[in-house]
């Protein structure tokens, strides 16, 4: 059996799996057998059905995120943290990996911590522009960090950029490719278009301006794809909006399993800020109108937002605001400078991506693990 590399750990949500995942496939690409790669997750997040889909191996530790006061769920995460330490400590020392990748999550800090009691080599990689709380708690024993922005505040920083799936990397931003995007998801080829995508549960605040919008929407023609989730899927069904006549097409889905294509026949996004969307927007180009989750550790949505904001690309706004009106507002004023608005903001937005992020982490992990291979 081949010995392990390098154990990635992230743990729970889409957001650190996913640029985990790429950061995987970079190094497969760069010559590492996929079962030297071994990944680390949360048995309570998402990790077992996309790790165990991409084909790495996988142990899921215990454990849940900490709220910001004293509650007996907390009690029970430090509980959960306790034990799945012992269970990292465990690990590392059966795998020996020449390097651990923490993702932020909250699975990611027993192994962090382990590999740091074992002086392993530890890369950290960020995804958003405000660290997470594993990310400041462990920082001072990385031996790198790669992080998604210039001012990131993590020792021994390396401006990488965010990973993204190679599905993103693959989206024809071109005008043939919005043309073939639209035709697959059989939406009009002569009007703007509009995604609305408030994450897997959902957003209400977005979820009812986006009603809103479609029912009040008397401006030119105009075509909504939105992703309404889980959480809002029943309540949309109780009030399902009857589309304005200017609203040429309405599409609600209660999860988008079609995003690479939706990002290609979109004209603008609506969305939160999460590291992930921010870094796959900048990617493919497209303009946007973004609303940080308010309640974000350390507000890290409304910093993610103004990378996009500040290079204008995006328009931020907060929850508070997000109303139908506002929103039809904003696209009001969007459309009133003709289509050449929308395609600044995307060509702005592309001049920050960083396609070779996964690259550029995967080349940072392997440069650390040769200095522990040259010391050993």
């Amino acid at each position: 059996m081949s010995r392990c590399f390098a154990v990635i750990a992230g743990g729970g949500t889409a957001g650190h799996v996913i640029p985990a995942l790429a950061i995987g496939h970079a190094l497969v690409t760069r010559g590492h057998e996929r079962e030297t790669l071994h990944f680390v997750g949360s048995r309570r997040g998402i990790d077992h059905r996309l790790v165990t889909a991409a084909g790495f191996p996988l142990t899921l530790l215990p454990g849940r995120g900490l709220a910001r006061r004293l509650t007996l769920d907390n009690l029970q995460s430090l509980a959960g943290f306790a034990v799945g330490l012992v269970q990292a400590l465990v690990l590392l020392a059966r795998l020996r990996p020449a390097v651990v990748v923490s993702m932020g999550g909250y699975a990611s800090a027993p192994c962090a911590l382990a590999a740091a009691l074992y002086r392993i080599p530890l890369v950290l990689s960020e995804q958003n522009a405000v660290p997470t709380a594993t990310h400041r708690l462990v920082g001072r024993f990385a031996a790198a960090s790669a992080v998604p922005y210039e001012g990131t505040p993590l020792p021994r920083p390396v401006v990488t950029g965010n990973p993204v799936r190679e599905e993103i990397l693959s989206v024809d931003a071109t005008p043939v490719g919005r043309r073939t995007a639209r035709q697959a998801l059989d939406l009009p080829l002569d009007c703007v278009v509009v995604a609305a995508v408030g994450g897997s549960l959902g957003s209400r605040r977005i979820n009812a301006a986006v009603s809103e919008l479609v029912k009040g929407w008397d401006g030119r023609p105009l075509a909504v794809r939105h992703a309404v989730g889980s959480r809002d899927w029943p309540w949309l069904q109780g009030s399902l909006p009857t589309p304005s006549g200017a609203v040429v097409a309405y599409q609600p889905v209660e999860y988008e399993d079609r995003m690479p294509e939706v990002l290609a026949a979109a004209d603008l996004i609506v969305a939160r800020s999460g590291g992930a969307t921010v870094s796959e927007l900048a990617v493919v180009g497209r303009a946007s109108i973004l609303v940080p989750l308010p309640i974000a550790p350390y507000d890290h949505q409304a910093a993610n937002a103004r990378q996009l904001v500040e290079a204008g690309a995006a328009i931020m706004l907060r929850d508070h605001e997000v109303t139908g009106e506002r929103l039809v507002a904003e696209l009001v004023r969007l459309l009133e400078e003709g289509p050449e608005r929308l395609r600044a903001m995307g060509e702005a937005a592309r001049r920050i991506g960083r396609p070779d992020a996964a690259e550029a982490v995967a080349a940072l992990v392997e440069s650390k693990a040769r200095r522990s291979r040259a010391r050993r």
